[in-house]
């Protein structure tokens, strides 16, 4: 099992040097990645300054050499695929092939869509999602693209460098269990990020309802069956090992690969450094 940080892009996190000092003692406290929010707005947090999750983790890049890295998660349809593409890509080789893309709708849809003009309906949302991912996993190739679709066109394009990890960097999809379109959709990547209506962010969830979605991803995989496949779960876990075990130990069981450390969402720590650096200290849970 491999254990992650994960951070919003808001409040303290705002600043690219506070992200590379979480980053620093993640690695050498024995953490396995660290990831951050990729919100432009998010009126519950509204009033706090918001970083850049690209240049967030541009300075986490920098102040490591092990720790995988990425977003949890990008809301894919609020981009334009090719400038997606240029910012993963060379995040990939900054980092020397470190990057994890987790994807989804992103939200809240209200705030970060129609905040902005845009539309807010799900079915094309998901749409673009789903159309932009194809278009992501081309772009990185390096190879010549041309594209027709309902919604992106792409006339003999090739965006190079391509990324270092080959054929792509890994690509995980976040949705809330147990809704089912977006964990069919995960099943065609590599990994699965739920969160559940039951155990909201920063809540460890039931292992029963784990074990479920786990059965549900693993019998729509139909094609790459082989591949590695992640289910990421996450909250917060207290930092002495018999605490985290309990916690953790049974998720484990059920079926998770990765363990995502989060601070609860409605809490008074979600955003500030000096908490988060602490539990980071403290090392990942101990599972055996």
């Amino acid at each position: 099992m491999r254990f992650s940080v994960n951070i919003p892009n808001f409040g303290d996190f705002a600043d690219p040097r506070n992200v590379a000092t979480v980053a620093t003692a993640a690695e050498q406290a024995g953490w396995d990645g660290l990831f951050v929010w990729d919100h432009v707005l998010h009126r519950s947090h509204q009033g706090r300054p918001f970083g850049d999750p690209w240049m967030l983790l541009t300075a986490a890049a920098l102040a490591t050499s092990r720790i995988r890295l990425g977003t949890l998660l990008t809301p894919v349809p609020r981009y334009r695929p090719q400038q997606l593409a240029r910012q993963v890509a060379t995040l990939d080789r900054l980092s020397g092939g470190r990057v994890i893309f987790a994807a989804g709708l992103g939200g809240p849809v209200e705030d970060e869509y129609r905040s902005f003009g845009d539309t807010a309906a799900p079915r094309e949302l998901a749409d673009r999602l789903d159309e932009g991912l194809e278009l992501l996993a081309r772009f990185w190739s390096g190879e010549p693209v041309n594209h027709h679709g309902p919604h992106y066109e792409v006339h003999d394009v090739t965006l190079l460098p391509a990324t270092v990890q080959r054929p792509r960097p890994p690509v995980w999809i976040g949705g809330f269990w147990p809704r089912r379109p977006p964990m069919r959709r995960a099943a065609r990547w590599e990994g699965a990020v739920p969160l559940f209506e039951s155990a909201r962010h920063g809540h460890a969830p039931d292992a029963a309802e784990v074990r479920e979605l786990v059965a549900y991803v693993r019998e729509h995989r139909t094609s790459d069956a082989d591949r590695p496949f992640e289910f990421v779960l996450g909250g917060a876990t207290p930092p002495d090992a018999a605490g985290a075990l309990d916690v953790v130990g049974p998720l484990r069981d059920a079926g998770a690969t990765w363990w995502d450390e989060r601070q609860v969402q409605t809490g008074p720590d979600l955003d500030r450094l000096a908490p988060v650096l602490r539990r980071v200290e403290a090392g990942p849970p101990v599972v055996r």
